[in-house]
């Protein structure tokens, strides 16, 4: 049975999706603008999202909020971590993935976190030690041993072009070995192919907390590992980078990001 406050986040997850749905079909009269260089929003984002506070704080009035779109409201134990629209530039294209994303917080650490894909009617929860589910059926991370045929997920945004040759040589070095790469467009949703199996693993770098705070906690329910690019497990949400899979397919790609030098691009 879900816990009380994820029912709250599924409701609210599910009304910015059925919103989001509603505008598919008018995509060439929304409002788009340019958030920095390459970034895009438009009012489907700020009304997915203020359709989400509006659910979240009926129930839990006095939970702080950092949304994508409106930024931090409040303090306090417990905070709400919302992307409304994961995948915005898919949508935008009408290319057909995309999703809602709700994390609770507490302390900075994800304990509830929800992923609805409105096109799929796809649900994706977890709490913490309670395992993660999809549509109510127990999901596990998948079991490959090493990166030999692995199905890679990864990203490029584009704040982090500067570092793009090590990036690069990253995928050069693990391709050597993985079958195939992927670039989706939704870290949210990457995270959560991860925790399902349809992926093995999945590392990108430029994420902020709202892209990856719900999906953290489902591959970590799913019995896998989360870390940033040297291998640390705390402080993910606001340290920029993320390598996920299960336990040995993680390590072997974290350390593959580190001998090509990806990691060490962060430090200079």
């Amino acid at each position: 049975m879900q816990k009380p406050v994820v029912n709250v986040m599924v409701k609210a997850a599910r009304s910015a999706g059925n919103l989001i749905l509603r505008h598919m079909n008018k995509l060439d009269s929304l409002s788009v603008f340019e958030k920095s260089k390459q970034d895009y929003a438009s009012e489907v984002d700020s009304q997915a999202e203020a359709e989400i506070i509006r659910e979240l704080r009926r129930a839990f009035p006095d939970y702080a909020i950092l949304g994508e779109e409106s930024g931090a409201m409040g303090s306090g134990r417990y905070t709400f971590v919302i992307d409304p629209l994961d995948g915005t530039s898919n949508f935008l294209r009408g290319f057909p993935h995309f999703c809602v994303s709700i994390a609770l917080c507490e302390g900075g650490e994800p304990t509830h976190g929800v992923i609805f894909d409105p096109l799929r009617n796809e649900l994706f929860t977890a709490s913490r030690g309670a395992g993660a589910v999809l549509n109510d059926k127990k999901i596990r991370i998948g079991e490959r041993k090493d990166l030999n045929g692995a199905m890679l997920i990864t990203g490029f945004p584009p704040r982090e072009r500067a570092r793009l040759a090590p990036h690069l040589d990253t995928l050069r070095t693990v391709l050597g070995e993985a079958e195939d790469i992927r670039r989706t467009g939704s870290a949210a949703l990457d995270l959560a192919y991860v925790a399902c199996g349809r992926a093995d693993a999945y590392f990108e770098a430029g994420v902020k907390p709202w892209d990856i705070a719900a999906g953290i906690l489902l591959v970590r329910e799913a019995g896998g590992r989360v870390c940033d690019f040297r291998g640390a497990s705390d402080r993910l949400l606001m340290s920029g980078q993320i390598v996920a899979g299960n336990l040995k397919i993680s390590e072997t790609l974290q350390k593959a990001i580190v001998s090509s030098n990806y990691a060490a691009a962060f430090s200079v």
